[in-house]
């Protein structure tokens, strides 16, 4: 058959809807009719109902995604020329955005780099790659060769490719869990999988076959510098430490201390061998806990040392069906550091869950945030924005708008909100002191009933904002990631001015 003579699949016009928005999926109940048979994993052209041509895509009927969209170009030639060129595509933009720092960085971040259902990270001269679509896994043996091709090009020359196929997702897809080194010419194993890479001007041992995900968080690298700018003298900690990778960056930016804590010995034990590597071990201290029991005995303990805390939890919700139960996993986790701050202590946090949008987040952490006796507000410098206490409670369907969120959803570019938060006097306090107030010498002006943020009206509330500048990120696996400022009881007037 021709290049283009693939089965026709009709889909519902809200599925027509969404791909000509740039949606990658078509779901099961949206494919009305195939116009012949097929093999699950195999190309088939995307139609409307009135066979109007709009993607191709890899078809699977095991698969809730019936159809993974593969090309808008109805000229594509679905050959070896045409993934290795979107490979070197792939390549050339890390290249082009990360310069130098481009050998350690996730390669293709699935559909947000048109590989649908594929990830591919380098670490130095090694590749791990996890296949989770049907079509691409019929692909391996043509597609890995041409990645090794590619590197190859840039001077760099892969000596292993690790598989790690060993996630539950692939299940869903009517494909087997495993995790392998993928064999071919000029290929090797390593039997103990452990690599070494650098990060941010910092070393670290991963383990590829047994470590979290791909081994090694990649889509942190610019979250880890942005939290990692405020470190200095402060006394950091660092929970859900994994590898150490944030508290390494904290201690390596000048932090007083840093203490790394996690519930899993062998992340400890690797964290303190990374901190061993980078000599960095005098301003750190290591601790196998659960960080929730952990923070609930320092606030029994009413005593908090620590001036800087970092919340990088694993995901609590991996679907739609357990969602509230993680939101209030969040929530708790969040008012618990955010009360054991003292004056002038931040708080790093970010969800790494899928169906935890940002809406959603942002949300979970305003509610916090109020739990706790909070407000939030940027540090970094830019447009202020003032909203006071009035009367009103604040407006719940916009509760971080000076915030003005720009992340990007398709994973090859996130952006990075840092905000600071205060704590406040009592509400009624600060609605006694502040509401409908004449100006006078010294103190806050008369201030309006609302003011208008984005065109929005937000009732009066003392909220402190600043819009500050986003830091890229080049691959997107977290929702959010929030630094916050806090400070005690009765700062509220002075920062009105």
């Amino acid at each position: 058959m021709s290049m283009r003579d693939f089965p026709k699949a009709a889909v519902s016009e809200k599925a027509e809807r969404a791909i000509k928005s740039g949606h990658p999926w078509v779901y099961g109940e949206e494919v009305l009719s195939v116009d012949r048979e097929y093999e699950n994993g195999a190309l088939v052209d995307v139609m409307t109902k009135k066979g109007r041509f709009l993607g191709t895509g890899f078809i699977n009927d095991n698969s809730k995604i019936r159809i993974r969209i593969l090309s808008r170009n109805a000229n594509d030639r679905f050959d070896e020329d045409f993934y290795f060129r979107r490979i070197r595509y792939a390549i050339d933009y890390r290249k082009a955005v990360m310069g130098d720092d481009f050998h350690c960085c996730r390669i293709i971040f699935g559909e947000a780099d048109s590989f649908p259902g594929l990830t591919v990270d380098l670490f130095e001269d090694v590749l791990v790659i996890q296949v989770l679509s049907l079509g691409f896994d019929k692909l391996r043996d043509m597609l890995f060769p041409l990645f090794i091709k590619a590197f190859a090009e840039y001077g760099i020359t892969i000596r292993a490719i690790m598989e790690r196929n060993d996630v539950a997702i692939r299940n869903k897809e009517g494909l087997e869990q495993y995790k392998a080194f993928y064999h071919c010419d000029g290929l090797t194993e390593i039997p103990d999988g452990k690599v070494h890479i650098f990060e941010n001007g910092i070393e670290y041992e991963i383990d590829i076959i047994n470590g979290q995900k791909t081994g090694f968080f990649l889509d942190q690298k610019y979250n880890r510098l942005a939290a990692a700018k405020i470190s200095k003298g402060r006394t950091v900690l660092d929970c859900f430490t994994h590898t150490g990778a944030f508290a390494l960056n904290a201690a390596k930016a000048g932090a007083k201390h840093v203490t790394a804590v996690d519930i899993s010995a062998d992340a400890i034990a690797l964290t303190r061998r990374n901190a061993e590597l980078n000599g960095l071990t005098e301003s750190m201290d290591f601790v196998v806990a659960d960080v929730f029991d952990l923070l609930t005995e320092m606030e029994q303990r009413k005593k908090c040392e620590y001036d800087y805390i970092i919340l990088d939890p694993p995901a609590f919700t991996k679907s739609r069906s357990t969602l509230h139960s993680a939101i209030n996993g969040y929530k708790a986790i969040n008012a618990k550091a955010m009360k054991l701050l003292p004056r002038g202590g931040y708080l790093a946090t970010c969800s790494c869950s899928h169906f935890m949008t940002d809406e959603l987040f942002r949300k979970m952490l305003h509610d916090a945030a109020e739990d706790a006796g909070v407000q939030l507000r940027p540090v970094e410098d830019a447009l202020i924005v003032q909203v006071v206490y009035g009367k009103h409670r604040p407006n719940r369907a916009h509760p971080f708008i000076p915030l003005v969120l720009g992340f990007e959803q398709r994973g090859t570019q996130a952006r990075l909100p840092v905000v600071e938060m205060q704590h406040v006097r009592n509400e009624v306090d600060a609605r006694k002191n502040l509401q409908h107030r004449p100006a006078e010498k010294g103190k806050a002006p008369a201030l309006a009933e609302s003011v208008a943020i984005d065109g929005v009206a937000v009732k009066k509330r003392l909220v402190v904002h600043k819009i500050i500048r986003y830091a890229p990120l080049f691959q997107r696996g977290h929702t959010a990631e929030l630094l916050f400022r806090a400070e005690r009881n009765g700062e509220a007037e002075q920062m009105l001015h």
